[in-house]
């Protein structure tokens, strides 16, 4: 296999002593000397593999043939129920740090900045910051924020819109990513079910409202990708037609959840586990709308310290089973995910 590979959905963690001082002070992030473990207030989640880090990723990537790297933001910096001070300094720390992985390594790394919903001034502000002054392109945003009036909103929110507009301005790639579901969901913590179930719940709902706002066709310079290939959400579209088309009375002002089907700037990652999962994305949006993705290098991603498991293993394995062609197959890894960044 000699084609040009890119990972578009990856993470990569700042060196222990790259993180300011006042994050582990404040308690809001902080990674042990002996990486071992990241930390956030009382919460902890081992480190579970070398390439976390900036020389074991670049090891890792050639080692698997990966080319190119798309680097999204660390999901514990969406900065949710944060202070305004506290999401400032951290966000622009957050995005400091990923431009500087990006522009010391431009040929492998296209990194992602992030912003906070909440404090829209400081959001606009740092988007304008981030494409001007540090030449980045990508914009990630959680599936939903939590508002001044301590309400969990999604991002396709209209309180979000000025977020697209300048987004759509600067013809701004977005990925929408899930986190915070223990503190959206009130059920026990146990078996990892937030991860497992109720993060695909947040996108999934997100991917509703977003196509019910018709946010892909209000800002057509944006491309927008739901990660873990918004899996509940292809399961869901049909139950989301007969809802509309049984209870209109429900969705006034709204748009067909057919409209946006296999839209042209809606895309949507390979991390879904099971290459029949990957056969109803292909059938629901096509296969120009799918993006490789890895979520390197956690053990929910396809990493090879995992059983049964390596990079690309879920795109392989639709090809073995004739979902995808070989052709299809580039795409995915290249064509496409170039088509999403812009």
């Amino acid at each position: 296999m000699s084609f040009t590979r890119i990972n578009g959905h990856g993470h990569i963690l700042p060196e222990p002593k790259q993180i300011p001082q006042f994050m582990k002070d404040k308690k809001l992030f902080w990674i042990d000397d002996d990486k071992k473990f990241m930390r956030q207030g009382s919460w902890s989640r081992p480190i579970t593999d070398p390439s976390f880090f900036l020389k074991d990723k670049l090891i890792w990537m050639e080692k698997n043939k990966i080319d190119h790297g798309v680097m999204l933001n660390l999901s514990q910096v969406y900065c949710n129920g944060w202070s305004r001070q506290d999401a400032i300094d951290a966000i622009r720390w957050q995005n400091d740090f990923n431009a500087f992985v990006q522009n010391e390594n431009p040929t492998k790394f296209t990194c992602g900045f992030v912003v906070q919903p909440n404090f829209m001034d400081e959001a606009l502000a740092e988007i304008e910051r981030c494409v001007v002054e540090l030449g980045m392109k990508l914009l990630c945003l959680p599936t939903h924020y939590l508002n001044k009036n301590e309400e969990w909103v999604s991002v396709a929110d209209e309180s979000c819109f000025p977020i697209y507009e300048l987004a759509n301005k600067y013809k701004l790639a977005i990925e929408i990513h899930p986190y915070d579901a223990p503190k959206m969901i009130k059920l026990k913590d146990e078996n990892w079910r937030f991860h497992l179930v109720w993060m695909m719940a947040q996108t999934a709902d997100t991917l509703h409202l977003f196509t019910l706002k018709n946010i892909p066709n209000k800002f057509p310079n944006v491309r927008v990708c739901f990660a873990h290939g918004c899996m509940l959400g292809q399961a869901n579209y049909g139950r989301r037609v007969q809802g509309f088309e049984g209870r209109p009375d429900l969705f006034k002002g709204a748009e067909h959840p057919k409209t946006t089907l296999g839209h042209p700037n809606l895309f949507f990652d390979t991390l879904v586990h099971d290459p029949y999962t990957l056969q109803l994305l292909k059938h629901r949006v096509g296969v120009s709308q799918i993006v490789s993705g890895l979520d390197d290098p956690y053990p929910l991603g396809e990493m090879e310290s995992v059983g049964d498991c390596y990079p690309g293993k879920v795109i392989d394995d639709a090809v073995n089973l004739n979902i995808l062609t070989e052709n299809d197959s580039k795409l995915i890894w290249k064509d496409n995910v170039l088509n999403w960044l812009g």
